[in-house]
């Protein structure tokens, strides 16, 4: 007798069968869990109010055994600057290194209390920063009214004072941060792509009959993408600088050598795109596995987000991502100025990835 066909059983085994298909797919992956995680991780995190830390200096000449000092010096979200020269401070703050200067003066002797002060010391380059600091200011004021005289008199107060600065406007955030985004789709999808296609059409087999060697190749293309990336760059700073007032201290100079610096960031993002197609066999892999690479990087190294603004132990990890060294150095060149030799922390750490990026794209390069 013939064992009659089993619809259930059937739809089990369709179910397992395309259940290991979707567990073996790049794509399911990467979008489904992985994506989500990143989001969870980064978007979790930025809530973290401890994780918040404003740079703030205390002036020279602060007295350090007022009771004000030390209640200043325990405020959780402030971090204090190592600078103690009065006009390395002044600098800084109006380049919006630091949010502010504290100063705290000697008390004045009064009956039946002490007067206590406080002076704020702020400029237009951290207006967005100013609010912050004012209210754990007051409320370290208000505590010490509290204690001394239980609010029957104004035993401390404080004084604010803003110093001339630079306006820091969002588009002097913002835009660095699209530039670098801009760098990275191009650099990392463009080349990903370009190389695949070239390979799976064979181009690269004809190609590789020629006397041209595998390093020629991929400076020929990163030549290429930095032409592109010339004329991204002329656009889309021309339309922060004349539609939204975006701040180039050196003008034309200034322009110059963000541009400069973009070298290190190409030579960077378009190793990894050749790397990812040295490595990938099916084209439908690539976008999973650039994301993977490039999502992060856009959620982590301060393109529209303050990394600041991450616990300690992320932002200790996002610091030592290549497109943050990118992204801070052209906030650094456009808004406060500096040249590019002024910034060695963030050409260093280009100069490494560029180094460690360009001899695995060689090595990984294949011609078929």
């Amino acid at each position: 007798m013939t064992k009659k066909y089993s619809q259930l059983r059937a739809g089990l085994v369709m179910a397992r069968a395309s259940l290991i298909a979707t567990l073996r797919s790049p794509t399911s992956v990467v979008f489904a869990l992985l994506f989500p995680i990143i989001f969870v991780t980064v978007f979790g995190a930025m809530v973290d109010n401890t994780a918040v830390k404003i740079p703030v200096a205390i002036a020279p000449g602060s007295d350090t055994s007022s009771p004000v000092y030390h209640a200043v010096k325990d405020i959780s979200i402030f971090s204090l600057s190592k600078e103690t020269d009065s006009l390395a401070q002044l600098k800084a703050l109006k380049k919006g290194r630091i949010a502010g200067i504290i100063y705290v003066p000697a008390p004045i002797p009064a009956s039946p209390v002490p007067q206590y002060g406080l002076t704020l010391f702020s400029s237009g380059a951290v207006a967005d920063k100013r609010p912050l600091i004012q209210a754990a200011l007051q409320e370290v004021t208000s505590r010490i009214n509290q204690q001394v005289l239980e609010g029957q008199r104004v035993a401390a107060k404080l004084d604010v004072i803003t110093v001339p600065g630079r306006v820091y406007r969002q588009i002097d955030f913002i835009l660095p941060g699209q530039l670098g985004f801009s760098l990275l789709m191009a650099g990392v999808f463009g080349s990903a792509f370009l190389l695949f296609n070239l390979r799976h059409t064979l181009v690269l087999k004809r190609i590789f009959v020629t006397p041209i060697s595998r390093a020629s190749l991929l400076f020929g293309e990163m030549l290429s993408r930095l032409v592109f990336q010339i004329i991204c760059f002329i656009i889309i700073t021309a339309l922060g600088y004349f539609a939204f007032d975006f701040t180039l201290v050196n003008g034309i100079l200034t322009f110059l050598e963000m541009l400069l610096l973009s070298v290190f960031g190409l030579v960077i993002l378009t190793g990894i795109g050749f790397m990812i197609s040295g490595v990938i066999r099916n084209e439908s892999s690539i976008a999973p596995v650039a994301n993977t690479i490039t999502v992060p990087q856009i959620l982590l190294c301060g393109l529209f987000f303050p990394v600041e603004n991450y616990p300690v132990w992320l932002r200790t990890f996002c610091e030592y991502l290549p497109l943050t060294f990118f992204v801070d150095g052209l906030r650094k060149i456009a808004f406060e100025g500096a040249h590019i030799w002024q910034v060695p922390a963030q050409l260093a750490g280009l100069t490494v990835w560029a180094a460690i990026i360009a001899v695995l794209s060689v090595k990984m390069f294949k011609w078929e």
